[in-house]
């Protein structure tokens, strides 16, 4: 009898040539997507005499939400060696950024049995750790046979995703039942992966709550303030996606705020150049923070176009604007903002971040826009509310301390696995 992995495998390999492509084409923007393609197919140069503890983090805000857990697993464990593996150049280049050595990092192998098999027996991880929502078939399996415990921790699942995956229940619940536990970030996402055929679920919070902002980040940040200009008032729309800076450029012409400086930060770093050309189209005098010189007066924007300073931006700014959620797209991280007391804005579209935008809102310390009209509005009324600022700010630090915890459930579960 055919399983439905061994038909979700036979895709896979029909899908091979895509893979390349998909390769080149990133790559025409980003290099580095040309850079340690072997590891992608199961063949790695490092390796560790240390015992492995194994986490999966596909981008920069995997990689960043795992801080904590990476600290207190390397204090738990110092014969230990932890390994990270990522999905993209940007995630591998925040890796490096935010652990340099103390870290082995590598590519995860793409799901074919073949690469995940090399990847497992080249590393024999002691257990594996998989982030959010990364479910792969055959990287289930091939734990599985190897004996290797993979946990599924700070689990996320939105409606849609869960309506998606239900369409293939038999793949799904085979999968889901092979993983030696799962913790989600809420109730809701606990019972989604339950019905999908997940056992051994429990509710830990978000590892995102847990994050400290670094010391010299906080200097950094206040240092950049001083470029962008002490006494001037500064709006920052962060981790912005594909067609929202131009909806923040048509919201700012209905602004009345004199010396108004805005910084736009890209999501996506091979996006910088895109949107300087817009900048520029539309006839915005623009600096680039690469260029790390003071802001000119009559400057309108300052172009973020710089890595793994999220946390300075954020304590340069007066208020924060969360990307990917005036468009359809589900929205980004807007904890790290509150965690430094700034006052946060969000669109309508936050179904990556639904119980932490939710919280956030009950707690005074985001507001919901409902487009660009809506976030003029709120800008201009905001910024001539300095208390309603400050009030603001104070709820961010409230509202994230009150949801701290994840990493502690998590290092449990992690723990229990190792006795095991």
């Amino acid at each position: 009898m055919i399983k439905p992995r061994h038909i979700y495998t036979a895709l896979l390999w029909l899908l091979l040539p895509y893979v390349f492509l998909h390769l080149f084409w990133r790559a025409r923007k980003q290099p580095a997507y040309l850079r340690h393609i072997a590891e992608r197919f199961g063949f790695y140069s490092i390796k560790s005499s240390a015992y492995i503890m194994w986490l999966h983090t596909v981008s920069v805000g995997e990689t960043r939400a795992a801080a904590s857990l990476v600290q207190r697993l390397q204090t738990a464990y110092p014969d230990h060696q932890i390994l990270l593996t990522h999905t993209t150049p940007t995630g591998r280049e925040a890796s490096e950024q935010l652990y340099g050595d103390r870290v082995l990092r590598v590519y995860l192998p793409y799901d074919y049995p073949f690469a995940v098999r090399r990847f497992l027996r080249h590393f024999k991880p002691r257990v594996g750790v998989l982030l959010e929502t990364e479910i792969w078939f055959n990287l289930i399996d091939g734990c599985h046979t190897e004996q290797v415990p993979l946990l599924l921790l700070n689990a996320r699942l939105s409606e849609k995703s869960a309506a998606g995956y239900a369409h293939f229940t038999k793949l799904t619940q085979s999968g889901l039942s092979q993983l030696s536990a799962v913790s989600a970030q809420s109730a809701e996402d606990a019972d989604r992966l339950m019905t999908l055929g997940a056992r051994n679920v429990s509710v830990m919070g978000n590892l995102k709550y847990d994050i400290e902002p670094p010391p010299d980040m906080l200097a950094r940040g206040q240092q950049l303030r001083t470029l962008l200009g002490a006494g001037r008032p500064v709006f920052l729309a962060a981790s912005t996606r594909v067609g929202e800076e131009v909806l923040i450029l048509e919201a700012l012409k209905h602004i009345n705020r004199p010396a108004l400086l805005t910084v736009i930060v890209p999501r996506h770093p091979q996006r910088f150049d895109e949107v300087a050309s817009l900048l520029t189209q539309h006839g915005i005098r623009f600096q680039r923070r690469s260029e790390n010189s003071p802001i000119a007066a009559d400057t309108q924007v300052v172009l973020g176009d710089s890595m793994g300073e999220m946390f300075a931006y954020y304590v340069a700014c007066d208020i924060a604007y969360i990307g990917g959620s005036l468009l359809p797209l589900g929205g980004q991280n807007l904890i790290e903002a509150c965690a430094v007391g700034k006052p946060v804005l969000i669109g309508p579209h936050t179904y990556n971040f639904t119980q932490a935008s939710m919280l956030a809102i009950e707690h005074g310390a985001a507001l919901r826009v409902q487009d660009t009209n809506d976030l003029a509005d709120t800008l201009q009324k905001l910024f001539s509310q300095p208390d309603k600022l400050r009030l603001m700010g104070s709820a961010g630090f409230t509202f994230v301390n009150a949801n701290r915890g994840a990493t502690e459930h998590a290092l449990a579960i992690i723990q229990r696995e190792i006795r095991r």
